[in-house]
This record gives C-alpha cells, sequence and structure tokens, in this order.
C-alpha cells in the first residue's frame, strides 16, 4: 500500500476506504468540486456546451437556456472558468466579442453532467409516476397504525 503524504493527512484525504469517508467531511476541499457541479445551471451550460461544434457567445447560451437570467449565467460562467471548466475568449474588436467553450477538464465533467441529463431524461415517466403516488399516499386520510402484543 501507498503512503500518504502530510499534504494529505491535513485535508482529511487518505488512501482507501477512508479517503471516501473523508469526503463527507465538511473541510474536505472535493466538496467545493461537487457545489460546481451541482448546480442546475452549470448543469445545462456544460450541457450546451458540449453539444455545440464550437464556442458560444453570451447572448447564444442565454437564448439555449430558457429561464436562466443574465446575472445567474454570468455567475455561473464566471466560476466555470474559475474553475478551469470553461474557456472565455475576448476578441479585441469593436464591440468586444467573447466566447466561451469548454476546456479539456470542462469536456471531461460534461460527459458526467449529460450522463445525468441522459439519464433524467430516460426516466421522467418513472420520477413522475413516483411523485404522483407519493403526493397522494400523503393526501389520503391517516390510517390507525395496528398494535399487535407480544407473545
Amino acid at each position: 500500500m501507498g503512503t500518504t503524504s502530510e499534504q494529505d493527512l491535513d485535508l482529511g484525504l487518505n488512501l482507501g476506504l477512508d479517503r471516501w469517508t473523508s469526503t463527507y467531511r465538511r473541510d474536505c476541499p472535493s466538496r467545493t468540486v461537487v457545489e460546481v457541479l451541482a448546480n442546475k445551471w452549470t448543469l445545462y451550460v456544460l450541457a450546451a456546451l458540449r453539444r455545440q461544434d464550437g464556442p458560444l457567445r453570451f447572448n447564444e447560451l442565454r437564448r439555449l437556456l430558457d429561464g436562466i437570467t443574465q446575472k445567474m449565467l454570468s455567475q455561473t460562467l464566471r466560476e466555470l472558468e474559475r474553475s478551469g471548466l470553461v474557456r472565455r475568449t475576448v476578441y479585441a474588436t469593436v464591440p468586444p466579442r467573447v466566447e466561451y467553450a469548454l476546456s479539456d477538464l470542462g469536456v471531461e465533467a460534461g460527459r458526467l453532467t449529460t450522463a445525468i441529463a441522459e439519464w433524467s431524461v430516460a426516466h421522467v415517466p418513472e420520477i413522475a409516476a413516483a411523485r404522483q403516488a407519493f403526493d397522494v399516499q400523503r393526501r389520503a386520510e391517516p390510517r390507525p397504525v395496528a398494535v399487535t402484543e407480544a407473545p
């Protein structure tokens, strides 16, 4: 078995099972990555950029992502760029032209988020049925719990 550096121990990242256990700790650095990827708009931005043949401009992304506000798209793109998932290219034209594309890391993350999106689309009927059954059960009159005596 390999050795663990002091830096890994300081971060709470041990080898083996302990490494996974440490991901549940609030001070685990991987949580910041999960927070970025778990954002609904991150999933959609990564998917939109992944499905295009080339880079997209801000307003092209905004038109694709129905319901996203300008502020939310700006924040999402900024965080994705900060995290190294998106490349922002500014062209020195008048007016300036800015394009967004996935970095290599973003392409890899995009594969994961695309899998989530495809799974979601494939299972919408099952999820909708489960939600409906749950809601019907919750609206039903409460029934008394049968109590049995121990022998």
